[in-house]
């Protein structure tokens, strides 16, 4: 299909896609003090990028709107695309084929890639943003690395060492050895999105 094709089947999707368990659309589901912080930042004169291990093609659909981020400064895993004439239009078309991984020690790799600039606060939540916050982390001049503990499994879910849904071991211990921020979901965060109360 055209990329154009694609991003029409995620609107579509979006628009009517609700989570199973919290039952609200997914467009909902950003946390409220990950908008907050990004918002602050950019007030502050910082440039703001998504550097996820998800579809880039698929999150560019959505991040201006949800998380005020141009689709340009969203980098994710990428599939291959070829150039094709078709009736007379040029289009992109995805190939089903992994151009590039951008997760875990992809993650510094696309940041360099498609940023080309190390990052100076980076924020993760799982094991597969170690690299990105290690990379970020030394870099010259002050730096701050924070990860964000799922430990709220009545609001949202609860994982770390143990978990099919996601996973934070090595990175919990690296937080705490470097010092890094560790917030912990359930303690920390008095509304998780922003449709709570």
């Amino acid at each position: 299909m055209t990329t154009a094709e694609f991003e029409q089947i995620v609107r579509s999707w979006l628009k009517t896609a609700r989570h199973p368990k919290l039952k609200r659309p997914y467009t909902d589901l950003a946390y409220k003090p990950m908008i907050e912080l990004l918002a602050y930042l950019r007030a502050n004169g910082f440039k703001t990028f998504i550097v996820s291990g998800g579809g880039v093609e698929f999150m560019r659909v959505f991040a201006e709107e949800v998380y005020g981020i141009p689709p340009e400064q969203v980098v994710g895993t990428t599939g291959k695309q070829k150039f094709e004439m078709r009736g007379g239009q040029p289009v992109l078309v995805k190939l089903p084929e992994v151009d590039f991984v951008d997760d875990g020690p992809g993650k510094p790799v696309g940041i360099q890639k498609y940023i080309g600039r190390r990052p100076i606060a980076a924020f993760g939540n799982s094991d597969g943003d170690l690299q990105m916050l290690q990379w970020t982390a030394a870099g010259a001049g002050s730096r701050f690395c924070l990860y964000v503990h799922h430990t709220d499994a009545t609001r949202e879910w609860a994982y770390d060492r143990v978990s099919s849904i996601g996973k934070l071991d090595k990175g919990l211990d690296e937080a705490k050895a470097k010092g890094w921020t560790l917030v912990d979901m359930k303690n920390d965060w008095k509304r998780i999105f922003r449709f709570e109360k």
